[in-house]
C-alpha cells in the first residue's frame, strides 16, 4: 500500500497556489505519471486529485486535478470539488463527486476535458457499491451506454468518458468523467435569463426544470459532512422557494390540499414538484416563477381535457412530442426504474415548447432494479409500488392513451430499431464497451480496490446484453400494436 508523508497543510496550500500559477491548464507535458497502483499500458485517462483539507458535501473545497493519457500529463489545474448525490451518497462507500475548474484565484473557469467542450463543471460518477449487498451496476457501464444510445439518437446528453481516479494518493477506481447538465451552448442550449428580467415575451425562456429529490443539488444550504449521511428529510423537503407543484395528482384529480406539507406527509405520494433547476432557486424572479408554473400546469390540463376521439389536440401547443417519444424510448430500453419520478429533466426555449431531457442518472435499471417486471412498461410503476413519495406522473399513461401519440411512437421506434437502435448496433456498443474496460484491466483494478462483493464481470456483461436483446424484442412485440 502507498504511504503519504504528511506535511502541514499551510505548506501543502502554498505549493499547491505556486503550481497552479505557473503552469498551463491545458497543454500537454511531459510529466511522467506517478500512480497510486501500477496501471500498465491502460489506455483508460487517469486523474489524480489532491484536496487542501477533507472532501464536503457543500461547499466546494480546493484541491488540483492531474490528468494523464498514457502516463502524460495533459492538463493540470486548480479545482473545487464536493461529494454529490443524495441516496447513492448515503449508501454508497464508492463516493461520487463534483468538480470545478478554476483559475489560481478560485474562481471558476472553462477548460476543456478530454476533448469535450470547455466549461468549468464536470462531475465523477461512481458506481454504487456498499458490501456486502449493495452494488446496482456490476458492469460499470448503465450510465455511459444510456448516455451514449440517447446522443446517437439525435439528442444531447452528457459526454462522458471512463477513467481511474486517485484522490489524495488512494486509488478509488473506475469512474465516469461526465458534463454536468446546465444551461450553455454545448450542453442545454437555452437562453440565459437574469434576475431582473420581467418582459413578456423574454420570460419565455430559458428554464431548466427537474422531477426530482430536493437534496443532491443546490437547494439546501451547508451543513457538516456527518449530517449527509442520515437526512432523509431533507430529500423530500420542497419550498415555495425551490419548487412548484403540479396542481394534479397522479391519478389525474385536481389536488384540493395545500402543497408544500412536511417530509413524507400522508399525501406526498400523490403529487408531483418541479424543482427550479434554472434559473436556480436563489435566482429565479416571481414573473418568472409564474411564467413557468402556469405554462406547465396549462399543459396538463390540455393534456387532461383534449378528446382523443377527435384529431384535434391542444396540449401538443406547449410540448415538443418528439422529445417525449425519444425520452421515453430510452427511458424504456434502459428499464430506468427511476424514470419519469426522478433525476427527470426538462427544458424550455425562449418563445419554445416544452421538451423532455437530457437523459440522467441510469444506475438503477437494465432489468436489475426489480420493482417493475421486465415485460411491462416502466411507466406502469405506479401499477406495482404504493405511495412511495416518487410516484410517476399521470402524463405518461395519460399520452399513451392519445392514438396520434401511440402512431408518432411507433414511426419512431421504426426508425431507431433500423439504425441506431438495431439489435445489433446496440450489442457492438456493449461489448466495445466492455472489451475496452477489461483488455485494459480497468476492472480488475476497480473490483481489487472494491471487495466484498461476488461478481464475475464477463457473466455480468452477458446478463446484460441478454436483457437488452430481450428487451428491444419485448418492446418491437408491443409497440407493433399501436
Amino acid at each position: 500500500m502507498l504511504k503519504i508523508k504528511h506535511i502541514p497543510l499551510l505548506v501543502f496550500v502554498l505549493i499547491f497556489i505556486n503550481c497552479a500559477k505557473d503552469e498551463p491548464v491545458d497543454s500537454v507535458e511531459a510529466t511522467p505519471l506517478v500512480s497510486a497502483v501500477e496501471i500498465g499500458n491502460s489506455e483508460l485517462p487517469y486523474i489524480k486529485i489532491k484536496t487542501i483539507s477533507t472532501v464536503l458535501n457543500e461547499p466546494k473545497i480546493g484541491g488540483e486535478m492531474e490528468i494523464y493519457i498514457n502516463k502524460k500529463r495533459v492538463l493540470n489545474s486548480p479545482i473545487g470539488i464536493e461529494y454529490r448525490g443524495s441516496t447513492s451518497y448515503r449508501i454508497s462507500d464508492k463516493k461520487s463527486f463534483g468538480i470545478e475548474t478554476r483559475d489560481s484565484s478560485g474562481k471558476g473557469k472553462d477548460v476543456s476535458i478530454l476533448g469535450f467542450p470547455a466549461e468549468e463543471d464536470w462531475i465523477l460518477t461512481g458506481d454504487v457499491f456498499q458490501a456486502p449487498n449493495t452494488i446496482f451496476d456490476r458492469t460499470l457501464m448503465y450510465h455511459y451506454l444510456g448516455y451514449e444510445l440517447f446522443r446517437n439518437m439525435g439528442n444531447y446528453s452528457s459526454r462522458s468518458k471512463f477513467v481511474e481516479v486517485e484522490l489524495n494518493g488512494v486509488y478509488i477506481g473506475v469512474y465516469v468523467l461526465m458534463e454536468k447538465l446546465k444551461r450553455g451552448t454545448d450542453r442545454i442550449n437555452i437562453e440565459s435569463l437574469a434576475a431582473a428580467d420581467t418582459d413578456a415575451a423574454k420570460i419565455t425562456g430559458g428554464y431548466i426544470l427537474k422531477i426530482d429529490k430536493t437534496s443532491g443539488s443546490d437547494v439546501l444550504g451547508t451543513h457538516p459532512l456527518s449530517y449527509y449521511d442520515n437526512n432523509w428529510d431533507d430529500d423530500c423537503r420542497y419550498t415555495e422557494f425551490n419548487s412548484f407543484r403540479s396542481n394534479y395528482d397522479i391519478n389525474r384529480n385536481r389536488i384540493t390540499f395545500a402543497p408544500y406539507g412536511p417530509p413524507y406527509h400522508n399525501n406526498k405520494y400523490l403529487e408531483t414538484y418541479f424543482v427550479y433547476d434554472y434559473p436556480k432557486a436563489e435566482t429565479i424572479n416571481v414573473a418568472q416563477k409564474a411564467y413557468i408554473k402556469n405554462y406547465v400546469n396549462d399543459f396538463e390540463t390540455a393534456l387532461l381535457t383534449d378528446n382523443f376521439s377527435t384529431n384535434t389536440r391542444t396540449y401538443t401547443n406547449y410540448i415538443d412530442r418528439k422529445s417525449f417519444i425519444d425520452f421515453f424510448i430510452i427511458n424504456e430500453v434502459a428499464g430506468n426504474i427511476d424514470g419519469y419520478r426522478l433525476s427527470t429533466y426538462m427544458h424550455k426555449a425562449r418563445g419554445g415548447k416544452l421538451k423532455m431531457g437530457p437523459i440522467w442518472d441510469l444506475n438503477i435499471g437494465y432489468g436489475t432494479g426489480g420493482r417493475v417486471p421486465v415485460n411491462d412498461w416502466i411507466i406502469n410503476y405506479n401499477s406495482y409500488i404504493t405511495n412511495d413519495a416518487w410516484m410517476v406522473p399521470f402524463w405518461w399513461k395519460r399520452l399513451m392513451e392519445d392514438p396520434q401519440f401511440r402512431s408518432e411512437l411507433k414511426a419512431r421506434w421504426t426508425e431507431l430499431r433500423a439504425n441506431t437502435l438495431s439489435t445489433p448496433k446496440v450489442l457492438e456498443l456493449t461489448t466495445n464497451t466492455a472489451n475496452y474496460l477489461t483488455v485494459n484491466n480497468a476492472i480488475i483494478r476497480n473490483y481489487t480496490k472494491w471487495t466484498g462483493i461476488n461478481y464475475n464481470y464477463n457473466n455480468s456483461v452477458t446478463d446484460l446484453k441478454t436483457y437488452l436483446t430481450n428487451r428491444l424484442a419485448w418492446m418491437d412485440s408491443k409497440i407493433a400494436t399501436f
